[in-house]
């Protein structure tokens, strides 16, 4: 994510920033670059299907390349490129259910695992983001929102509710209710396992 970026990498999307701003379309494919895989992996996990992912990421930098001579600079480039693929995702998912009757296809996310000297401890920390993917999936759209947004990507609550045009105080509520339905999901999934076994 965008944690394991170093100061120089900032500096260098910042000074990207300026220049996007002025117009310079070389430096917005730049920025495109080297935010995409962040990105999508936000897209995936707001909108639990792939394509609909890739809809939503090609959406939220439309909208990024007109609005970034508006963009201040108060928050960093990729918090708020991930503020506008929030944006994009919820209103595509709401596009989708309005148009659908049957539910959302759940994907799974795609979990990338540093090397780690045991083997086993590998397999196990795969299954647990594999259940935990699926968990955050199952979550209706403006509950999910909420948790991936705050839990995973670390915006506030202020930020969580600017964005999504709710008040700090339903943000809360929404992420409260987000996490309690995530963790019923997950205690469910294990008790469906232990009785399988």
């Amino acid at each position: 994510m965008a944690t394991d970026r170093t100061p120089e990498m900032e500096e260098e999307i910042a000074a990207l920033v300026v220049a996007a701003r002025e117009g310079d379309r070389e430096a917005f494919d730049e920025l495109v670059r080297r935010t995409y895989v962040d990105t999508y992996t936000l897209a995936v996990r707001l909108t639990a299907n792939e394509e609909d992912a890739r809809d939503v990421v090609q959406e939220a930098y439309l909208r990024a390349w007109k609005g970034i001579g508006r963009f201040r600079g108060d928050a960093q480039f990729t918090t708020w490129l991930y503020r506008i693929t929030a944006n994009a995702s919820y209103t595509l998912v709401q596009k989708r259910r309005r148009r659908r009757t049957e539910p959302l296809e759940t994907a799974a996310e795609p979990v990338e695992l540093r090397p780690e000297a045991q083997p086993e401890a590998a397999a196990e920390s795969a299954v647990v983001m594999a259940q935990l993917s699926d968990a955050v999936a199952q979550l209706p759209p403006k509950l999910r929102s909420i948790v991936v947004l705050k839990d995973v990507y670390g915006l506030s609550h202020d930020d969580i509710a600017q964005e999504l045009g709710i008040s700090v105080a339903a943000a809360k509520v929404r992420l409260h209710r987000g996490r309690k339905k995530l963790r019923d999901i997950l205690f469910e999934e294990q008790g469906r396992s232990a009785h399988a076994v």
